[in-house]
């Protein structure tokens, strides 16, 4: 055990989010702490005491500031970590019936969960006091008099007592946070390696174009205005430690007060906040009043399309564009942010030329939509997520006429291209059929590997998982330019654009809800009114490439009896009830599914439509055991089953291919002479069994069944009519 109480310099451990090191090091030297060593989320420093209260006043960077007491190597078990805690003389640093806190960090084979390593951690304190005949001392999490400090990794155990408290990033004015905010000295470290600190001592000015709760603008005003970031904060850790000593802390928080009131007044950086969100600018204006600092920051609400430089800054310095935008953490958000990092890109070389831009992502792809090249890159962690600091310099306006960058490139031209051929070689057909809902392009250039379905005036864009041997980057890439070309080239909001990720799936995977954001809308088909869902699930609601086969049982259905089984959102049964739109519909119809979600659906469907529930009715039930005991007849069937299905809900699974012959035998029991079974499946390489056309009258209507918008892939579906034989072997 080695102690280091009677050394003249104190031995302490600064904390930092990982990324920070070095910055935090640098920081350090200028408090007067000598950094010894850095590690993963820390740097090792020797200090005086008065440079240790320095540095938990002033550290824009730190999250803790610990006081380090003992160093233990080969610690692993419970018994070796509570014996070494015990050997560390607490009592010079605890005061008597004092309360304390642990925080422990680490693990090791035996000690696996953070609050048993803390709970040991305790023991051992109460150990040492009470073999010393010290009273036991108090547990409180919340609002200990002292906390201590214990990390065990690989076998290294480092014990000692937290000088401040609550972690230095909370400043205390942020109660009011917007949609994921930027912790304090995350948001200074970037500010810190933007050059903020250089621009601010020249009075350069600062905008953020996408400010949010403000912690970006609030963290530049007060390193311009000189402030400590921890001036407001009424009690630190070592208040409640032994060796506090009162004095030289009033006399380094006089010094911060001093500095502050003189910084305000000097200070000629103004800082600018623009954001959209009225709840997140009201949360930027609360917080910059408990900041201190409210006078140095203005505030407006616009978007980036409204984004300029501000009134008043001629003659003043080239400044800063530090910006903080969402990163796309979800595939759907993904079209609305191409757009938006775009329109970063263009706003600031329009608007800030000669300036400095700062863009913090978590999608350094995204950040290529800018438009500038970043000339340095810092590798940072945002919480759980990877994240980069992208730093570029805006050119002066004449530069941009000749540095500029083509705004797509070649393959991306060549996207907008195809899409463009598809409109017009579409436009006959749609215009004839007043269809609103078609596929406009589906992979037809393998390195532009989406699906683009058109949706009245919303747009759902399907990505095909790339195989292994394509890279990532290069196929994310080309997704954001896709994503970039179609909303220019259908003259489409991006927000109206959805973008999701198609894969093989198993199961019902196909119908798992992915979002709950229950937005809905009309759109028609022929005379059917349908309700479209691009956001919760994987499917829309409508399997475009049934269109014809929809069409032609509405031909068919008129007077009928209709069975539609696997009838997902019912758009068949609705056809079916509606004919030709002549009031000449199915008499009746049965829509049998195994989900509650689309069985609602279908309802909502037949509604909108104003289909007799009594005459249409729907059943949730598993179609292979409907069949099995219904005992109905029925003129016309549908039946489109998944190709694959594994659900919990079933008593077996289902395999088309395996289990078609079994299905349809079952429908043809239910199916009245001289009906029609229409059965439909989307297993590319199906094959019908060849016994089925010694017992019915088979026909396979494949080729029919695919609008130009689909004639791309004659193997997306299979479609047969199926009949039963009169006794003559003809079809009845």
């Amino acid at each position: 055990m080695n102690s280091i109480l009677s050394e003249p310099f104190l031995d302490l451990l600064m904390t930092c989010p990982r990324g920070l090191e070095e910055l935090l090091s640098e920081e350090l030297s200028t408090l007067g702490a000598e950094p010894v060593k850095s590690t993963v989320g820390g740097v090792n420093a020797r200090a005086d005491l008065a440079s240790a209260y320095r540095v938990c006043l002033w550290s824009r960077l730190a999250n803790r500031v610990v006081l380090c007491l003992a160093r233990e190597e080969g610690v692993s078990t419970p018994e070796q970590l509570r014996d070494a805690v015990a050997a560390v003389p607490w009592e010079r640093h605890l005061p008597p019936s004092a309360s304390l806190a642990v925080d422990f960090h680490g693990r090791s084979e035996a000690i696996r969960h953070t609050r048993f390593g803390a709970q040991t951690v305790k023991d051992g304190v109460v150990d040492r006091l009470q073999a010393l005949g010290l009273p036991r001392p108090s547990v409180d999490l919340k609002q200990p008099d002292l906390r201590c400090y214990a990390s065990l990794h690989r076998g290294r155990l480092v014990m000692g007592v937290d000088f401040s408290g609550e972690s230095l990033h909370r400043r205390g004015y942020r109660r009011d946070v917007g949609h994921a905010p930027l912790k304090e000295n995350l948001a200074a470290a970037l500010l810190v390696r933007a050059g903020w600190p250089e621009l601010a001592r020249q009075g350069a000015p600062l905008v953020d174009p996408l400010c949010g709760a403000g912690t970006l603008l609030i963290e530049a005003a007060l390193m311009a205005a000189d402030m400590a970031p921890n001036l407001s904060r009424e009690r630190f850790g070592f208040h409640g430690w032994t060796g506090h000593d009162e004095t030289t802390w009033r006399e380094l928080k006089r010094e911060a007060e001093a500095r502050a009131s003189i910084g305000r007044k000097r200070c000629r950086s103004r800082l600018y906040g623009f954001d959209q969100s009225p709840a997140a600018l009201a949360a930027a204006k609360a917080n910059a009043m408990r900041s201190g600092i409210p006078a140095l920051i203005a505030l407006q609400g616009a978007g980036l399309a409204e984004l300029a430089c501000p009134q008043g800054l001629e003659g003043a310095p080239a400044g800063l564009v530090i910006t903080n935008p969402p990163y796309g953490e979800r595939l759907g958000e993904l079209p609305e942010l191409v757009t938006l990092y775009a329109q970063l890109g263009e706003r600031v070389r329009g608007a800030f030329p000669g300036w400095r831009l700062a863009v913090f992502t978590g999608n350094p792809d995204l950040g290529h939509r800018i438009g500038l090249r970043a000339h340095k890159q810092y590798a940072l962690r945002n919480g759980p997520l990877d994240t980069k600091l992208l730093l570029m310099a805006v050119p002066q306006q004449e530069e941009e006429k000749t540095t500029a960058r083509p705004s797509r490139s070649t393959g991306a031209q060549m996207f907008a291209n195809r899409l463009e051929k598809n409109q017009k070689r579409l436009k006959k057909w749609l215009k004839k059929t007043d269809e609103s809902c078609y596929r406009l392009y589906d992979a037809d250039m393998p390195e532009y590997a989406v699906a683009v379905d058109v949706y009245a005036d919303r747009v759902h864009v399907q990505e095909y998982a790339a195989p292994k041997s394509v890279d990532a980057g290069q196929a994310q890439k080309r997704l954001f330019e896709a994503l970039a070309v179609i909303p220019e080239v259908l003259e489409i909001d991006p927000a109206r654009v959805v973008v999701k990720r198609r894969q093989r799936q198993s199961g019902r995977a196909q119908y798992e809800k992915q979002a709950a954001t229950g937005e809905r809308f009309e759109v028609r088909e022929g005379p059917a009114r349908l309700w479209i869902n691009l956001r919760d699930y994987l499917d829309t609601g409508l399997f475009l490439d049934h269109r014809p086969v929809r069409r032609m049982i509405g031909e068919m259905a008129a007077g009928k009896r209709f069975l539609n089984l696997f009838c997902y959102t019912g758009a068949a049964t609705v056809q079916a009830g509606l004919g030709s739109g002549q009031g000449d519909g199915a008499a009746e119809s049965v829509s049998v599914d195994l989900s509650n979600t689309y069985l609602q659906w279908a309802r909502d469907n037949f509604a909108l439509n104003r289909l007799d529930p009594g005459r249409h009715r729907v059943v949730r039930d598993d179609c292979l055991r409907w069949l099995e005991r219904a005992n109905a007849e029925f003129d016309l069937i549908f039946m489109d089953p998944p190709t694959f299905s594994n659900s919990k809900k079933m008593d077996d699974t289902l395999d088309i291919q395996r289990d078609h012959g079994r299905l349809l035998r079952l429908a043809m029991a239910r199916l009245a002479p001289g009906g029609t079974l229409v059965f439909s499946n989307n297993q590319r390489r199906f094959t019908l069994d060849a016994d089925l056309a010694d017992h019915y009258a088979v026909k396979d209507i494949s080729a029919q069944t695919f609008d130009p918008d689909f004639k791309r892939n004659p193997d997306l579906h299979h479609v047969f009519l199926i009949r039963h034989r009169d006794n003559t072997g003809v079809s009845a």
